[in-house]
C-alpha cells in the first residue's frame, strides 16, 4: 500500500516508516521539523519506496499533489504546559480537518493517533476503550491537549456516521525507544536517563507517586501496523500499549534508570519539585490501559518488558552525550 504519515520525522513516525518500508510498503513522510529530525529519517532516505516533505500539515496546499491509500496522522501540538493551549487547540483541529478533508476526497482511510491523556481524571483502572472521559477544570490548561484529541475523536466518528470515513483511532501509553525527544517533549524516561548519564540530580514531579504504563516504540509501531494491514481495525478505537501488569511508579521508573546506567550499588540522587511550583496544575495518578480489544480484534503482543527496552533506549541515548 501506498502510505502517508504525518509528524514522519518524529519518535513513532521515524519508526513507523521504517517498519513499513521493511513490510514493502511505500510511505510518504511529511513533517515540519518542529518536533521531529532529519537524523531520524536519514536512514530512509536512499530507499526508493520513501519520500520525504518538508512542510506544515496545517497548510492544505501541501496534501494536493498526494494520493495515497493511508493516513496516518502522529503530527500534533501536545501538553500546553510546553506551549501554548490556543496553539495547541487551533493547529490540532486545523491539521486534523485538512487530514479528513483529504481522506474524504481520496477515499483514503485515516489511522488517527490519540492519547492516553484523554481517560483524565477516571479513577476506573484500567482504562478500557469504553471508559469515561473525565477532564479537569477548563482552567487548568493542561486539560486543553486531551481536550483536542477528544474533539478529534469525535470529529472523525461524526465524518464517518456522516460522510463514510474510513478510520482507525489508536490511543497511546507512555512509548519509549530509539528517535524519542531528549527533553520533557519526549517524556519522563528522556530526562531521567540524561540526568542519570550526567550523574545529575532526577526531578520529579510532586512525590513520585504517581504511576504510567510505559511501550516500547517497537510494540506501539507493531499495533499501528496491525491498523494498516487488517480490515478489523477499521472504524475502531484501540488502546495501544503494553500489559498493566507494567505499571510502575515514576519514582521507582527513575530509580531503575539510575540502577541500569550506574550500577545496581548507586544510591539514586531523586530531587522532589512541588506540584506548586508549576502553577495552576493537575497530574494524572494513575494511567493503565486495557488492551484486551486489540490483543482479540488484531492479536496484538505486546512483547517488550520495561527493563529490557530500557536497556536499548539508554545505549541509543548515550551517544548524544560523549
Amino acid at each position: 500500500m501506498k502510505i502517508l504519515i504525518t509528524g514522519a520525522a518524529g519518535f513513532i513516525g521515524s519508526n513507523l516508516a521504517a517498519r513499513l518500508l521493511e513490510g514493502n510498503h511505500s510511505v510518504i513522510g511529511i513533517d515540519n521539523l518542529a518536533y521531529g529530525f532529519m537524523r531520524n529519517v536519514e536512514p530512509l532516505m536512499n530507499n526508493p519506496k520513501f519520500e520525504f516533505i518538508l512542510g506544515d500539515i496545517a497548510n492544505p496546499l501541501i496534501l494536493n499533489e498526494i494520493k495515497v491509500d493511508i493516513i496516518i496522522h502522529l503530527a500534533s501540538q501536545k501538553i500546553p504546559r510546553y506551549s501554548n493551549a490556543l496553539r495547541t487547540l487551533d493547529e490540532n483541529y486545523l491539521m486534523l480537518r485538512n487530514i479528513v478533508q483529504k481522506c474524504l476526497l481520496d477515499k483514503s482511510k485515516l489511522i488517527f493517533a490519540s492519547t492516553s491523556d484523554v481517560y483524565g481524571k477516571n479513577p476506573k483502572i484500567p482504562f478500557s476503550e469504553k471508559s469515561d472521559l473525565l477532564l479537569g477544570p477548563t482552567t487548568v490548561k493542561r486539560w486543553a491537549y486531551a481536550l483536542s484529541k477528544m474533539y478529534g475523536e469525535h470529529y472523525i466518528i461524526a465524518n464517518h456516521e456522516e460522510h463514510n470515513l474510513n478510520y482507525t483511532i489508536t490511543r497511546f501509553f507512555g512509548s519509549y525507544g530509539p528517535n524519542q525527544n531528549l527533553t520533557w517533549w519526549g517524556g519522563p524516561q528522556s530526562v531521567f536517563i540524561e540526568k542519570a548519564i550526567k550523574n545529575e540530580p532526577i526531578e520529579l514531579h510532586g512525590d513520585g507517586s504517581q504511576t504510567r504504563t510505559f511501550t516500547y516504540v517497537e510494540d506501539t509501531v507493531s499495533a499501528l501496523v496491525l491498523c494498516v494491514e487488517n480490515e478489523k481495525s477499521n472504524n475502531e478505537i484501540f488502546n495501544t500499549g503494553s500489559k498493566s501488569s507494567a505499571e510502575i511508579t515514576i519514582r521507582d521508573l527513575a530509580i531503575l534508570i539510575w540502577k541500569l546506567i550506574n550500577g545496581e550499588d548507586s544510591e539514586p540522587k531523586l530531587n522532589l519539585i512541588p506540584y506548586s511550583q508549576f502553577g495552576n496544575y493537575e497530574d494524572v495518578m494513575r494511567r493503565v490501559p486495557d488492551i484486551s480489544k486489540i490483543r482479540k480484534t488484531l492479536n496484538f503482543k505486546s512483547l517488550w518488558e520495561l527493563e529490557e527496552g530500557l536497556k536499548v533506549t539508554i545505549d541509543w541515548q548515550k551517544k548524544f552525550y560523549q
